[in-house]
């Protein structure tokens, strides 16, 4: 998924990578995300706040490619018409998205704790858009001769980074609906996806074949360790927030 299709006039997005992304898409949409829901108000700010949430989440998946891909602003760049049907980051988008909506909140007067149904989702999600990944050759491995390189379709030996990322949300997937059905860490679901998903991106960032052009780092691992501080942040206040409510119910 972070790739981007430079100095062509045509654009060209295989039909497996396009299914598997509209699949994710509505795997999200299907998925009964306002079932907990009882105040209409709260419903319909909720659907406010996913559409903000999706604004924001297009806007860090480009602003994560651009710097990660074209290394933006180390490099020039002037193609933004073929950066807009291209290609867009995880990474980016979950930072951003977060950003968005947590920006929104106060303003729409949106006091609900972050939605754990959403939570328990996205990485599911994510897993099926990376089947597309995989078989569209995007987000290549670092060449390697070593035990669990598969050949790539270019032909070349390469850490299977779709594949590995595709285990790691399956997995992490599957401890958050655990949490989620046990009801523990209520409203702090997503952090600890923030969390995971960042720490998990930052490490595998070195057997990817990213430039490292950002004080030894690629830009993605940048928006990786930024995604874990707000993840950590955002954990800590929903702890806090949930006391508050707690405190406000029991007064």
């Amino acid at each position: 998924m972070d790739d981007l299709i430079v100095g062509t006039s045509k654009l060209w997005i295989s039909p497996i990578y396009a299914l598997s992304l509209l699949t994710a898409f509505v795997l999200v949409f299907l998925f009964p995300l306002t079932k907990d829901f009882q105040c209409p108000k709260e419903k319909h700010q909720y659907f406010y706040l996913q559409a903000i949430t999706f604004i924001g989440a297009i806007f860090g998946a480009k602003l994560a490619v651009l710097m990660g891909d074209v290394l933006w602003p180390i490099k020039p760049f002037d193609q933004w018409f073929n950066l807009i049907f291209s290609g867009r980051s995880i990474v980016g988008a979950l930072l951003f998205g977060f950003i968005f909506s947590e920006i929104a909140k106060p303003i729409m007067g949106y006091r609900r704790l972050p939605n754990d149904r959403f939570a328990v989702i996205i990485p599911f999600s994510i897993a099926i858009g990376r089947i597309g990944c995989w078989f569209s050759g995007c987000c290549l491995g670092i060449e390697s001769k070593s035990f669990g390189a598969i050949k790539h379709l270019d032909g070349i030996e390469r850490y299977p980074i779709a594949l590995i990322e595709i285990s790691f949300h399956l997995t992490i997937g599957a401890i958050l609906i655990y949490l989620f059905r046990k009801k523990m860490f209520q409203g702090q679901i997503f952090a600890l996806f923030m969390i995971a998903y960042g720490s998990f991106r930052f490490l595998s960032e070195f057997i990817r074949a990213t430039d490292k052009a950002f004080l030894g780092y690629s830009a993605y691992q940048w928006f990786a360790l930024i995604l874990i501080i707000t993840g950590i942040l955002s954990f800590i206040l929903r702890n806090k927030q949930k006391s508050l409510m707690t405190n406000e119910v029991n007064a």
